[in-house]
């Protein structure tokens, strides 16, 4: 126990143990909030995808990277009828609404989009509706009108005629300024869409949400089916985290465990064990994930008890074995023999915990090393198609060419936490490395 308190002690002496375990500390803390504030049951139905995402733009930038640029790109407006002053008149039989659904826009940029949500009850017979688009000049745009079911989406950006009117895209059209052969600003000031609806029955209810989406939305944008892609990047921590740390325990443990076995008993248990590691050896490994992925499942866990099994009789068991030869012939082991100790007790209280602290930074810097494994698997398209990962976000940004079509973000936030990951545990590694190495630790 004093070799560890002493280690303890000496980490405060490298920068780079203590900026290693801050990094460590803060990706810890990511992956706890994630598990915390977004269970695993609706991680998994946000990343799915679906109406939950409706509201959201596609392909919109972070927040950070708009700020790095001048700032000033549109944020996404929801305009709900259930703050509006709604003006009804009765009829013989249902009702006529007049919803105004007003906003101010104050941004030079133009939206990226503009949809229309109803939601109507009624038992037979549809309501019926007319928009009227009003600028900031008093000027007039009628878009048309139409029945709405019981959850109708109108996409106003995608009316050809619309378009063809205007000589622009909805979006950009609606908002240009009068009289603009090329349209570079949007005209601020206030505007309103009015909702002129027939209910043709008495107890029918309509509800509508206005959505002006923007080119910037939270700290990590959102993806081709406008998911938010900080759900990926906060639930990429924990998978990350707890791939790399199970399969190098598992790994580790299982190669010294087996390694000291051999040692201590020798003959043609310790024979067995080198050639199933010479075999083992030779056998790529990314290559059988692929194929496993390929032909059976991609699903993660079984994804690393494939990286588990194949790394128990890896190369580190020549350097155990190494190790613990000088181990064997110790006199304390002589001594432990001589009052008693079975096999089972000389091999896990004598010989495992002699090396274990030599071991440790090897263990440390393995993490990553899965880590980037799993990532990997996911960008050639193996990795688990439910969980969110930093991988699978990498994967749908090279599928869609996000870089291509400029959409950096999609690709530097996840690569920056792969590379903390990376940098991080190395840096505690190299530093615990100095201190348990008595070689290093001699220089």
């Amino acid at each position: 126990m004093s070799t560890w308190r002493q280690a303890g002690r000496q980490l405060g002496r490298y920068p780079s143990a203590l900026v290693g375990l801050a990094i460590i500390a803060f990706l810890v803390g990511i992956a706890v909030y994630a598990v915390i504030a977004i269970p695993y049951s609706e991680a998994l139905g946000l990343w799915r995808g679906g109406d939950q995402w409706r509201m959201h733009p596609v392909n919109a930038r972070s927040a950070w990277v708009d700020r790095l640029t001048g700032g000033g790109q549109p944020r996404t407006m929801i305009v709900s009828s259930a703050a509006a002053v709604i003006e009804e008149e009765p009829f013989a039989g249902g009702r006529q609404m007049r919803i105004p659904l007003a906003f101010d826009y104050d941004y030079a940029g133009f939206p990226s989009e503009i949809n229309l949500f109803f939601s109507a009850a009624y038992q037979e017979r549809q309501p019926f509706v007319r928009l009227t688009w009003h600028t900031p000049d008093g000027e007039e745009v009628p878009l048309g009108g139409r029945r709405i079911s019981r959850e109708d989406r109108i996409a106003i950006s995608q009316d050809l005629a619309l378009e063809r009117r205007l000589g622009e895209v909805p979006h950009i059209g609606l908002l240009a300024e009068p009289g603009a052969t090329v349209p570079e600003r949007a005209r601020t000031g206030s505007y309103e869409l009015t909702v002129e609806a027939i209910l043709f029955e008495e107890a029918a209810e309509l509800a509508v949400d206005l959505v002006i989406y923007g080119r910037v939305h939270g700290p990590a944008g959102t993806d081709h089916l406008r998911r938010d892609l900080m759900v990926a990047l906060l639930w990429g921590t924990p998978v990350a985290l707890a791939f790399g740390l199970i399969a190098a325990v598992g790994t580790t443990l299982t190669t010294l465990v087996i390694a000291a076995a051999g040692v201590w008993f020798g003959g043609w248990v310790d024979a067995i064990i080198q050639r199933l590691t010479e075999v083992n050896m030779i056998l790529p490994l990314l290559p059988i994930l692929v194929m496993v992925g390929t032909l059976y499942s991609t699903s993660i866990w079984l994804m690393l008890g494939v990286v588990v099994a194949l790394g128990i009789f890896s190369a580190g068991i020549k350097m155990y074995r190494a190790m613990l030869l000088p181990v064997r012939s110790a006199p304390y082991i002589e001594a432990a023999r001589a009052y008693g100790a079975g096999d089972l007790r000389i091999i896990t209280r004598y010989m495992i915990p002699r090396v274990l602290p030599v071991l440790i930074p090897a263990f440390v810097t393995l993490i990553p090393t899965f880590v980037f494994l799993e990532a990997s698997l996911a960008v050639l398209g193996l990795g688990d198609p439910v969980l969110p990962t930093w991988g699978k976000i990498l994967n749908d940004a090279q599928t869609m060419s996000a870089l291509y079509n400029g959409f950096y973000y999609w690709v530097v936030a996840p690569a920056i936490l792969l590379m903390l990951t990376g940098l991080g545990f190395a840096m505690l590694g190299f530093a615990l490395d100095r201190i348990f190495n008595p070689r290093l630790r001699a220089m």
